[in-house]
């Protein structure tokens, strides 16, 4: 196996292989590593299947959410499907990431983690899945419950930027080393996977 730089994760964390670890996460659970799904419209099929991801959204937030499928759309249409919080070359379309983010607010029982499942297939190089492993990750950059709903997850989306850019090297020779081997993963979602292994194993 190829040897990779090491990540460095907060508090002092450091994971010595992250290919391995990467590589044995999408071995035990065999998690789809497709590209992006019909990145510029938005609809059931794509909350039930973030139910498939885990995302737990029940009947009545779905229809909750699909109200607010014209405001999600025109903000998604502002975003490149390629649009990526690991390239240093473009800049980071924060303004519609945060009305994309905001027209989830204030729908009862859809709080970041629902919202960024639904949403990661849309744009996966661009939005960390906020579950809550990773917010408590992020805590040091949440602005906390008072701050408006878009503004909060814009928050921990540059804090988990901040850490993407730390580990740039490590991350980036994954990605190489796992499209080699036919896996299509973002920077994005494979320090996701680093962030929830240290949690595992600590």
């Amino acid at each position: 196996m190829c040897r990779t730089p090491p990540a460095v994760l907060r508090n002092g964390v450091v994971i010595e292989d992250p290919l391995g670890i990467v590589l044995g996460v999408l071995t035990a659970y065999r998690l789809d590593t497709g590209g992006p799904s019909r990145p510029e419209s938005f609809g059931e099929p794509d909350l039930r299947l973030a139910n498939r991801d885990g995302a737990r959204i029940s009947a009545a937030e779905i229809a909750a959410i699909l109200e607010r499928r014209s405001a999600i759309e025109r903000a998604l249409r502002a975003i490149a499907p390629d649009a990526s919080l690991a390239e240093a070359a473009a800049p980071v379309p924060w303004l519609p990431l945060g009305q994309l983010f905001g027209a989830f607010a204030g729908i009862r029982g859809v709080g970041m983690s629902k919202m960024t499942k639904a949403l990661y297939r849309k744009r996966p190089a661009l939005i960390p899945i906020l579950d809550s492993i990773v917010q408590r990750y992020l805590e040091e950059d949440d602005p906390g419950a008072q701050a408006p709903f878009g503004e909060r997850a814009l928050a921990l989306v540059r804090g988990y930027r901040r850490d993407l850019d730390n580990n740039g090297a490590a991350v980036g020779a994954v990605r190489r080393e796992l499209a080699g081997r036919g896996y299509g993963l973002t920077e994005v979602r494979i320090l996701d996977l680093l962030i929830l292994s240290a949690a595992a194993g600590a």
